[in-house]
């Protein structure tokens, strides 16, 4: 294996933790794979360090179905399906790690369903 297909395949592992953490609501678990100065950027808002973010999750409590994981070095792309409670959305995450965990993610997806959702 190369050194590159060995980083690709840390940074998914990591990612899909991640994700499977959240999904379980092991919310101190998915902790230990992000960076403290975390910061997430999405459509509707951003959170800037773990804290708010992870405040956030505990009180949203989103499940993800992964469609596709790619990985290129420490950057992972999933495609998924984040259930919001009320509606479900087809959502594109882009993961960058620095030092092993996750430093900054992007989600993507049409707001549309959820603003319309009363």
């Amino acid at each position: 294996m190369t050194q590159h297909a060995s980083s690709d395949n840390n940074a998914k592992t990591t990612v899909l933790a991640f994700i499977e953490a959240l999904n379980k609501e092991d919310f101190d678990k998915a902790r230990e794979y992000v960076n403290e100065d975390l910061s997430f950027i999405g459509v509707l808002g951003t959170r800037h360090g773990a804290e708010p973010y992870f405040g956030d999750m505990k009180k949203m409590k989103f499940k993800y179905d992964i469609k596709k994981a790619f990985a290129e070095g420490d950057d992972v792309c999933l495609l998924y399906d984040i259930n919001m409670g009320k509606t479900t959305i087809f959502a594109c995450g882009w993961y960058q790690l620095a030092g092993g965990k996750i430093s900054t993610f992007k989600v993507v997806f049409d707001p549309r369903p959820i603003l319309e959702v009363k």
